[in-house]
């Protein structure tokens, strides 16, 4: 996710690449993503945080609250943005102080290929500025939406984890176009772009998703066919209940 950011702002001219400092536990990432992107690579996160004004957590879970305990005493004066999933502000604040300026942020993958959408909470300290910055950060690699902390959990569950719930469909797809016939790569791609239709569908159009099946259901026709046996299978209800289970997940991580 940090390399997507970094290529994102890079690509849209957020900032110039010598504006961007890194730092990776495994050195040679650093090396990698300076040489490819031409952005500075930090000796250690110590070195780093003392040189920027803006520093992006993109750390696992289990590893942004001793990261923010090491870097305390130069973390509580910058603006701290964070992408752990399931990490609330008050955890970032129990560390670094109350008068802390921390922003949480849960982007998606989608984020590889500029597509992506994020969702950011602020806390009481951040400035209009602030988020401002962070929204342009996120924004160069696809959408980029403020909302208040206590649906950050839902949001990743629905955003955060749903690419890998579309791929599944969409594997299940393909599978089915291979059953009746069709070449492998051929399926695959007509999966993708049928998928990638039906969101763009939705969102340029503004229609109900039901409203947008029915326009494709006629009476007695095949896809009448397949969408019974769906919901024969229970899939709009196993999805609903996924979206659940990950959020209750999300919701146990702190």
């Amino acid at each position: 996710m940090a390399e997507a950011l970094i290529a994102g702002i890079v690509k849209r001219g957020e900032l110039a690449a010598p504006e961007i400092m890194v730092c990776d536990v495994v050195q040679e990432r650093c090396r990698h993503l300076s040489a490819k992107y031409g952005v500075q690579a930090a000796s250690d996160s110590r070195a780093l945080v003392g040189s920027c004004s803006t520093v992006i957590l993109a750390v696992k879970p289990d590893t942004a609250g001793p990261v923010a305990e090491e870097l305390k005493d130069l973390l509580k004066d910058r603006l701290v943005i964070s992408i752990a999933a399931g990490i609330r502000i008050s955890s970032f604040l129990e560390i670094l102080g109350a008068q802390a300026r921390v922003v949480r942020v849960m982007p998606n993958t989608p984020a590889l290929v500029l597509q992506g959408v994020s969702v950011l909470a602020a806390s009481d300290m951040c400035s209009r500025d602030d988020v401002e910055v962070t929204k342009g950060i996120f924004s160069s690699v696809g959408t980029c939406i403020e909302m208040d902390e206590r649906y950050l959990d839902a949001v990743t569950a629905l955003s955060g984890s749903g690419p890998a719930f579309c791929f599944l469909v969409l594997e299940a797809l393909a599978d089915g176009g291979v059953r009746s016939g069709l070449p492998r790569d051929t399926a695959l791609q007509l999966a993708s772009e049928t998928m990638k239709g039906a969101a763009a569908l939705v969102i340029e159009t503004g229609k109900h998703p039901a409203e947008l099946k029915d326009m494709v259901t006629s009476p007695g026709g095949t896809t009448i066919e397949g969408l019974s046996v769906l919901e024969a299978g229970s899939v709009r209800s196993a999805i609903i209940d996924a979206v659940w289970a990950a959020y209750r997940k999300a919701s146990g991580l702190t």
